[in-house]
This record gives C-alpha cells, structure tokens and sequence, in this order.
C-alpha cells in the first residue's frame, strides 16, 4: 500500500453537523407535509444544484413558478440555512487538526453552495486551518463526477495514490477510488481514528 502523503475531509456530515429538517420541523410541523416539501418542492436534487453553481435567485424562482402557493418555505429554505448547520463535531475536528498540528498535508473538498460555505467558514474558523479547499460551486463541478477529484489532486499537487480522502456519501467515496486515491466512509470519529490508524497515523 503507498504511504499516505495527503489526506482530504469532505466537510457536511464529516465535520460540521447538517440537516434541513431542523428549521423546517417548526415552519412546517407536520411529518407528512414536511417529508412531501423535502420529496416534491425542496428536493435533494434541486439542492444539488446550488453547490454546482447556481445562484439561489434562480433556484427560487424556478421553484416558485412550479410551486407559487409554497413560495414562502421555498425562501425559508435559504433563508434559515443557518440553522441547518448548528454545530460542529468536535471529535472529528479535533482529529483534523491534530493531523495539521502534526504536520500532515490536509485539504479539503466539498459540495458546497459558494456563499453558504462562505458563511460557514466565518462561523467555524477551523474550516481555515487546512492548506486548501475546493468548492463544488465555485468550480463548477462536484462530487461524485470524477473532474472534481482530478481538479482537486491538480490544483493541490496530490499524488492520487498517496491520497486518502474521507467522506460520509459512499458514492463520494467510490468516485474518489475511481481516480485512484484511497478513499474511507466516515461513520463516526471512532471509526476515522481507527481508519486512520490503518494507515499510519495516530490521532
């Protein structure tokens, strides 16, 4: 197995908590009314294309011309974003950082919205410790689509083989072993100490 010279966080469910479902089990109390918002109007699908680049002020507006009696929730969507992302898990950043504070190349790759992750990077100064980040939306690209990962190893001169990359989606996970890297599914900071521990490193 190649030594593992670079290693590469994803960020949403990896290291800062998300959910959608938090602002929207008060603006929409209902189980049944909410799961059909999130399946019908608020899509996983349509989120998708915000982190690949599209602006919010056309994403509503498409929404609400197909959906104009939910324009208000479609809105809140952006809008309580903040409350999506309410905290960090500290026992993955503390292993984040140890392997910085040890020396260790760290980057980072997310689908990311560009100005939600502006955001959270004000609000979680950690997400500007490692060396770099690439963000889906400001690139055009995202994961599991392998341009990203040849993007990411090309703008941060990461040898693919000696490339371990950590992400919650399993399909993320096998997009990055597609290129080449060595790639974990993050369950829980347990696991990724114990993951990493595998390949070397003690955290």
């Amino acid at each position: 197995m190649t030594e593992i010279r670079h290693i590469v966080f994803d960020i949403g469910k990896v290291l800062v908590h998300y959910d959608p479902n938090l602002p929207f089990c008060r603006l929409i109390p209902d189980d049944g009314e909410r799961r059909w918002f999130f399946d019908n109007v608020c899509t996983h699908e349509w989120n998708v294309e915000q982190d690949r680049g599209r602006g919010w002020e056309e994403a509503e507006a498409r929404l609400i011309a197909d959906f104009p009696d939910h324009a208000e929730n479609i809105r809140n969507f952006r809008l309580h974003w903040h409350e999506m992302v309410p905290h960090a898990y500290e026992d993955s950043v503390a292993i984040l950082e140890s392997l910085i504070d040890q020396g260790h190349d760290v980057t980072m790759l997310t689908n990311f919205a560009s100005d939600t992750f502006a955001e959270a990077r004000r609000r979680f100064p950690f997400l500007q410790r490692p060396r770099g980040v690439t963000v889906s939306a400001d690139v055009g690209l995202i994961k599991p689509d392998r341009a990203i990962y040849e993007h990411h190893a090309n703008a941060f001169g990461l040898e693919p083989a000696a490339t371990l990359f950590i992400d919650d989606s399993k399909a993320n996970v096998d997009g990055a072993r597609a290129v080449g890297w060595q790639s974990v599914q993050f369950i829980d900071a347990a696991a990724l100490r114990a993951d990493l521990s595998r390949y070397g490193f003690t955290v």
